[in-house]
């Protein structure tokens, strides 16, 4: 038997004022997508923006729906539109902002399991690493270089 281990980085950032330039325009975008989330029963809102190598943005939010399983959070939202969109294109970065009725968010707000695997799909598809980011509705926000940083033993199409 080995005991092995698994370590990762991030980049913390004090706020979103701290990010380049492109960055912190797409962060700015996916507060924006956040505003427009469908959130009735949780009152949690989540916008993702995401920058292709062609220079375009998509965005997503999340949509709820009374049979909560047929929701969609706002990364596979966003992702599943770009998939779709432009299925030629990479994915260079995704932004993603979360926000509550109930309290406000100030720490980072990292994806979802079900969101972190969607996102390595694409990942491993165009096997270049997205840089994501990610904050609250203000406060501190989280960079990783690839969903990898997340996600390290993601299940991928070399198990099928």
């Amino acid at each position: 038997m080995q005991k092995l281990q698994l370590t990762t980085q991030y980049i913390l950032y004090e706020n979103k004022a701290e990010l380049d330039g492109t960055s912190q325009e797409l962060m700015n975008t996916a507060i924006e997508a956040r505003k427009k989330a469908y959130a009735p029963y949780s009152n949690f809102s989540v916008g993702a923006a995401i920058l292709l190598d062609n220079g375009k943005i998509v965005t997503g939010n999340n949509q709820e729906n009374a049979a909560y399983p047929s929701g969609l959070c706002a990364e596979r939202v966003a992702i599943y539109s770009a998939g779709a969109l432009y299925p030629n294109n990479t994915i260079q970065k995704i932004a993603i902002s979360a926000s509550s009725s109930h309290k406000e968010v100030v720490k980072p707000v990292a994806p979802c399991g079900a969101c972190r695997q969607a996102i390595a799909e694409y990942e491993m598809k165009q096997t270049t690493p997205i840089e994501i980011f990610f904050m609250g509705e203000t406060g501190e926000v989280i960079k990783v270089n690839s969903l990898k940083d997340i996600l390290p033993l993601a299940f991928d199409k070399s198990f099928l």
